[in-house]
């Protein structure tokens, strides 16, 4: 009778094991991220990559689809895994026949609470007919920067809310890059957030950039990106809103006009010689 009644418990032990984990060979998920270190509020970006080599349709996000995915996120050094912030979908819906793949677009702000510093582990799953198929852990670093230069935007219809525009410096693929960063607080002691992070460039730290607030809510940030060239990088800012404008790029002006010297130099084909004889030299 116990050997029976061990043989039973086995069996739903070996169960629910083939119910966690699928077979790799059959449907395989994975996830890449844009970069291996972002700087606190940057939106972090990945590229989901599912194939199926089943006979069965893996589908997922429609109101009728049989599957889940989602991705899990832990911290590295403590192994503690994150909670969401909804139920938002992690990717567009998608529809996979058997012996195809497809790609999908996800970021993983939009889900977890990433603006602490510190190195995190990201994981895909996929949970179809009973089983769980999981990708690699991805690991990303979240980091502060080195702070360069500040400004602080207020609003005349939002008497309340500050917004602290603060430029940071770090290294991204070999080059010095240089990052805007906005943050609201606000005066009733409501708790500060980081709005968004942008990547404005590579950047020479030889000058230094500057900022600037606009009284129409445009903000302009300057700074140089090479030996003779700045960039111009135009924000709009709403107390509800901060929206890229534009991006432009100028030359410096101590270097300019000798551009266009050489430049009116080729379009006239340089300087001719002059003709004349060797002895009116003297």
């Amino acid at each position: 009778m116990r050997s029976k009644m061990f043989y039973a418990m086995f069996a739903m032990l070996v169960s629910a094991a083939h119910a966690r984990t699928g077979n790799f060979s059959e449907i395989s998920v994975d996830l890449k991220l844009d970069e291996i270190t972002y700087v606190v509020g940057e939106r972090i970006r990945g590229v989901v990559d599912i194939k199926s080599v089943t006979t069965d349709v893996v589908s997922a996000g429609y109101a009728d689809s049989p599957d889940r995915f989602f991705i899990e996120v832990y911290r590295a050094a403590s192994h503690e895994q994150l909670q969401r912030l909804g139920q938002k979908k992690f990717t567009a819906p998608f529809l996979i026949k058997a012996n195809e793949g497809q790609k999908l677009e996800t970021y993983l702000g939009d889900h977890y609470h990433l603006l602490s510093e510190g190195r995190y582990l990201a994981r895909p799953v996929l949970v179809h007919g009973g089983y769980r198929y999981e990708g690699q852990y991805r690991a990303f670093d979240v980091i502060g920067g080195m702070d360069v230069a500040k400004a602080v935007q207020m609003f005349s219809t939002r008497k309340n809310l500050r917004r602290t525009f603060t430029l940071v410096r770090w290294s991204r693929n070999g080059y010095e890059h240089l990052f805007l960063r906005a943050e609201d607080s606000y005066d009733d002691g409501a708790n500060s957030s980081v709005r968004r992070t942008t990547d404005i460039g590579p950047f020479m730290k030889s000058t230094q950039p500057t900022i600037s607030i606009m009284p129409g809510g445009e903000v302009v940030v300057i700074h140089r990106n090479g030996a003779d060239s700045f960039v111009r990088s135009e924000f709009w800012s709403l107390p509800d809103e901060l929206d890229f404008r534009s991006r432009t790029s100028i030359l410096d002006p101590e270097t300019a006009g000798q551009q266009r010297v050489r430049q009116i130099y080729e379009e006239a084909g340089g300087v001719q010689p002059v003709d004349k004889p060797w002895w009116k030299f003297w």
